[in-house]
């Protein structure tokens, strides 16, 4: 087989097993909760420390990637993430099991960062156009068996078994890599950027923890007003120095390029207003309808496996039907899938979502390969490490925003539809363990938890339709086939319009 196809298989690897690692935790949480004894804001951070360490590193590494090799950075990620999922599986509380999630995320960052470069090198022309609609496909394949394989290992063996099951497809990679792959690295490659990774770091985290943190501790107290304003004030520094800096972490000049801001706008709206709903919706299928994790991920079938079977024909399209009307139609559809989610009500069945999640599979699938192929299809081949990173950098900062920001509406709508003589903390263990613990107060108490529940579930699914239909407007209206460039020919400067004839958009 030739390398380039390699290079294909193991970056599709990593790619599915970093997307297994958030598809196949979500089913696994409600017995996390229980056997860990975890509170709701503890199972936000054991996806939102994973998209936290890998949005935050994830710049870093593909800077690292352009120039120490992408090929290194890509195997060391792969090691770090291979170790940390050993660890993972052998906590012992929620705190342990959070802080090795967060490891996992910053090998991930070093997967992930590189994963779009290592492609792009290898393939132009037609085949790139394939390349990324297989690269599309694994993207769908993790969302569509993520659910089934970690609700079959979690009923089979326990919530241990689906960190386990990376450490040996880790080692077979990493040697794969190593054997298989090619290095590859930017002629010109530039130092880090330190102030600029110290800054974006804290800005993120600090916003997601003032967000997951902010119905607890209050709104209005001390830690959350400081965690915000401290947060903007970070984000502010970052953008300063990225001006000021001769080599900057993030270049804010891709954004000069209105393709660029259209596809990392894509790329969060999806993350955000669908990937981050996963966590809800599964609660609500587990904890209110009753499922065990392994029913619950065969009903997450009909979304996930739609995303897979479209995004390969997608992927193929891109070469006749421009990118931004996969924007506008794909995220439109994701958008249309949660609005049709939208109205459980305390008698619903699983089959009240099953319309939107036919919908939004085939609008996942739409727009998963054309995200890749515009992120790097912008920028000339040099910087491609920089913009493979920017455009994941998107995708998990909305996954952990998405989670945090829907969470804290999530707990807050809950609370308000409870009675006012609720227990206090009463809303954060119905949103995390389900209506069945106010069981104890008889079978109204159930009734009132289970109105709370499914009428702050309707509110979330709104909030992120609206979120998928601010990205589809956006995606269609930003991305300009004269924003890309051709590669394969001359490296242009960026900034400059490319001698050839565009590709389509």
């Amino acid at each position: 087989m030739a390398r380039k196809w390699w290079t294909l298989l193991t970056t599709c690897v990593a790619m599915f097993m970093l997307l297994l690692d958030i598809t196949i935790v979500n089913v696994a949480l409600p017995d996390i909760q229980r056997e860990l004894g975890a509170s709701f804001s503890d199972l936000q951070w054991v996806v939102d420390a994973y998209a936290l360490t890998l949005a935050s590193f994830m710049l870093m590494a593909g800077s690292l990637g352009d120039r120490l090799g992408r090929r290194r950075v890509f195997a060391v990620g792969f090691g770090v993430f291979t170790a940390a999922s050993l660890l993972c599986g052998l906590a012992t509380d929620p705190t342990m099991l959070n802080v090795f999630r967060a490891a996992q995320g910053i090998g991930g960052a070093g997967m992930l960062a590189t994963t779009l470069a290592l492609i792009a090198q290898e393939f132009q022309g037609p085949e790139r156009a394939t390349a990324f609609g297989i690269w599309g496909a694994t993207i769908g394949g993790a969302v569509a068996i993520g659910p089934l394989v970690g609700g079959a290992l979690t009923d089979a063996f326990g919530w241990e078994a689906i960190f386990f099951v990376n450490v040996p497809i880790g080692v077979a990679a990493i040697a794969l890599t190593l054997t298989k792959v090619a290095e590859s690295r930017a002629p010109d490659a530039e130092p880090v950027d330190w102030p600029g990774v110290a800054t974006f770091s804290a800005a993120l985290f600090l916003l997601v923890f003032g967000l997951v943190r902010g119905n607890p501790e209050g709104w209005s107290s001390t830690l959350i007003e400081a965690s915000l304003i401290g947060s903007a004030a970070l984000l502010v520094a970052f953008v300063a120095i990225q001006l000021r800096s001769t080599h900057p972490m993030l270049d804010l000049g891709l954004f000069r390029k209105p393709a660029f801001v259209g596809v990392s706008v894509a790329a969060f709206a999806l993350h955000a207003g669908m990937f981050a709903m996963f966590l809800y919706i599964t609660l609500y299928i587990q904890n209110v309808l009753g499922y065990t994790p392994l029913e619950a991920g065969v009903r997450f079938l009909p979304v996930t496996m739609l995303s897979f079977f479209v995004a390969p024909v997608a992927g193929k399209l891109l070469n006749r039907v421009p990118a931004r009307v996969f924007f506008g139609l794909g995220l439109g559809l994701v958008g249309t899938g949660l609005l049709l989610m939208r109205g459980v009500s305390v008698d619903s069945t699983w089959t009240t979502l099953l319309a939107g999640f036919v919908v939004a599979g085939i609008g996942i699938g739409m727009t998963n390969p054309a995200i890749g192929s515009t992120a790097v299809g912008v920028v000339d081949p040099r910087r491609a490490g920089m913009a493979s990173g920017i455009n994941n950098t998107f995708r998990q900062v909305g996954t952990a925003t998405g989670i945090a920001a829907l969470g804290a509406i999530f707990q807050s709508g809950i609370a308000s539809r409870l009675p006012e003589q609720a227990p206090a903390g009463a809303a954060e263990g119905i949103a995390s363990a389900g209506p069945q613990v106010a069981a104890q107060g008889g079978p109204a108490a159930v009734d009132a938890a289970t109105q709370a529940f499914v009428g702050a579930l309707n509110e979330v699914l709104l909030i992120g339709a609206i979120i998928a239909f601010v990205g589809a407007i956006a995606g269609f209206g930003l991305t300009r086939a004269r924003d890309l460039v051709v590669h394969g020919g001359p490296e242009e400067a960026f900034g400059e319009e490319p001698e050839g004839e565009p590709v389509a958009a």
